[in-house]
């Protein structure tokens, strides 16, 4: 599978199976879009050169002068030999061998609070509360639950915990609590916690930035953007706006963060398709590590990203990744999480074909034990999978999640950025089509653009080099 494209002056083309980037003139551009006869059959026949030739000479001929097309089948007959390009999926084979492989939990989201001091109007979890009670998690529910992902975690030694809410913040002690306990369980069974804590900042001073900056391996802090934006959806419950409050705080603790990592995470919506504008007034605030993710709502919902929207949308990601390649020429670059791609190495195979592990490797944890297959299906209880007292009772859900896969969705199957997104998010599929074997089409249509997007930012990067 090839896909070629044009953006920002450059003529793009990514050989899918591959991954293989490569930047070409006009005529090798008009030339690739010609090849799609060839690279469909890819392993089942030799690509023939001859054959090639005529193609291109009975397309092409009325542009480009018969010696320039026959340089430029050389050229792309080098790439398909070198394997580069039109080259054949290997991975669809061997699916079935990844998913035979035994799945361990190595990530918990603990959700430490259900409760929150924000009223965020779009947030999933209805005021912290996922359709369900106000309640914090005991220190000896937070305890059975890394006494479980412990016990089945099998070999492997890094673990991953994230504090989660709700607003974490509401229950630091435990918070502080579990992470000493954790420590001290490194020692004895050699393992790796890496803490993770997402918080509104609403809560946070010198002693939570403190062990924060000393014992969470990532920080999220949740932001929206410009003061108008961030104030008129992530409000206080008195209709109060969060920013004046919040920037201050959060601008202290990067600051004192040093070499950690952290990300500023906004959420756009219907109310600020000019999100560029957003991710640049947090560079502009002084931090690097940025990210600011579309909003999936209800149909009915006023602020619901929707099919209309996606030509701007599409357009915005154009804007933010123009300003990121002249920032980044201007020696005043900042990374965006949806436009980080590593063409040489990457997530394994197995990550490139099945995502994120929700409901296998990782899951969420509520105040009182229940385990759910990851936060945003938490309190639907179709997803219960049991508790951290018994384990994961449910075993047809996890199996159900493990079949996922970009070979498992047929949309999935003729996209050139599914070893991207690795098939998308199961609980947005679920949102909006009633089962996790299917995908979110408007994410689709954004992921595939901020994968063009990305490709040109390291593009560029390497023009400049």
């Amino acid at each position: 599978m090839i896909h070629h494209y044009q953006n920002n002056g450059y003529h793009i083309v990514l050989d899918v199976n591959s991954g293989s980037v490569h930047v070409v003139d006009k005529i090798a551009y008009d030339a690739v879009a010609c090849l799609k006869p060839f690279y469909e059959k890819q392993a089942k026949a030799v690509i023939n050169r001859k054959e090639v030739q005529a193609l291109l000479l009975g397309k092409l001929s009325d542009r480009y002068q018969k010696e320039e097309l026959l340089e430029v089948c050389d050229d792309l007959m080098e790439l398909i030999e070198a394997g580069q390009l039109c080259t054949a999926d290997i991975y669809e084979s061997y699916i079935s061998d990844i998913k035979k492989h035994k799945t361990v939990v190595k990530a918990l989201c603990l959700h430490i609070a259900h409760d929150c001091n924000l009223a965020c109007k779009y947030c999933f979890a209805k005021e912290g509360e996922y359709h369900g009670h106000r309640e914090l998690m005991s220190f000896a529910v937070g305890k059975k639950a890394l006494d479980f992902l412990i016990a089945n975690s099998g070999n492997r030694r890094n673990l991953e915990v994230d504090f989660f809410g709700g607003e974490p913040l509401m229950n630091w002690q435990v918070v502080k609590d579990l992470v000493a306990y954790g420590r001290e369980q490194e020692k004895i069974y050699d393992k790796n916690f890496r803490f993770t804590l997402t918080t509104n900042g609403v809560l946070l001073d010198d002693e939570v930035m403190a062990f924060a900056n000393k014992e969470m391996a990532n920080v999220v802090l949740s932001l929206d953007g410009r003061k108008e934006v961030n104030d008129c959806m992530r409000p206080f419950r008195n209709g109060k706006g969060s920013y004046d409050l919040i920037v201050p705080k959060f601008q202290n603790l990067v600051k004192h963060r040093a070499d950690k990592d952290y990300y500023i995470r906004g959420t756009f919506t219907r109310n600020n398709l000019d999100f560029a504008q957003d991710v640049l007034h947090f560079a502009d605030l002084g931090f690097e590590q940025i990210s600011i993710e579309p909003v999936v709502g209800e149909e009915t919902d006023a602020y619901a990203i929707r099919a209309e929207d996606l030509p701007q949308i599409m357009a915005e990601y154009d804007v933010l990744a123009k300003e990121m390649v002249r920032r980044n020429k201007a020696g005043a670059g900042f990374h965006f999480f949806h436009f980080l791609l590593d063409l040489e190495g990457g997530p394994c195979v197995a990550k490139r074909l099945s995502g994120c592990g929700a409901g296998t490797e990782y899951l969420a944890v509520t105040p009182w034990g229940d385990l759910y297959p990851c936060h945003q299906f938490v309190g639907q209880e179709m997803f219960l999978l049991g508790d951290v007292e018994r384990g994961i009772v449910k075993t047809e859900i996890p199996a159900a999640f493990s079949t996922c896969s970009v070979y498992s969705k047929e949309e999935c199957k003729t996209c050139f950025a599914k070893f991207y997104c690795s098939g998308g998010c199961m609980a947005n599929s679920y949102k909006c089509k009633q089962t996790i074997h299917d995908v979110y089409d408007i994410g689709c249509e954004m992921e595939r653009k901020r994968v063009e997007c990305a490709i040109m930012l390291k593009v560029a990067q390497f023009d400049a080099e």
